[in-house]
């Protein structure tokens, strides 16, 4: 018997305790709490959708039942979306990759052209144009 007497009195501490707590934070805070239930309010309403929303939300189709035409275009779109993502992500990597080619080729192009060019310097016999008729014979 003790200890539900024990049990009502530390319930009923709490309670006073805890309304004692709230009374005073709402008189320190003055003017301010309205400022900020009113920006609560906002917040609260950005956060949660409507009840018709909400309700529609937790409706689950069956798996057998066909699906709604906006599930549909959701769906449709969604699947557009990743394929274009997609796409461009593939466009992207090929240009890069054309780019690093065309690159190389030009690298490759300078190299020998440039060895071609100390080719022709090495081997220039002073007539120019360097036709077959104008070469040394050994």
């Amino acid at each position: 018997m003790a200890w539900r007497q024990l049990l009502m009195a530390s319930c009923l501490s709490a309670a006073v305790l805890l309304t004692m707590l709230q009374e005073g934070t709402g008189a320190s805070v003055g003017t301010q709490q309205v400022a900020g239930q009113e920006a609560q309010e906002d917040v609260e309403q950005k956060i949660f959708m409507q009840e018709l929303d909400a309700s529609n939300f937790l409706k689950k189709r069956g798996k057998r039942s066909p699906k709604s035409r906006d599930e549909a275009n959701l769906e449709n779109r969604q699947k557009l979306r990743a394929d274009e993502l997609q796409r461009e992500y593939y466009e992207e990597q090929r240009n890069e990759f054309e780019n690093f080619v065309e690159e190389q080729n030009d690298e490759q192009e300078e190299r020998s052209r440039e060895a071609i060019e100390q080719w022709r310097q090495w081997h220039y016999d002073g007539l120019y144009p360097s036709y077959l008729q104008n070469r040394h014979r050994i």
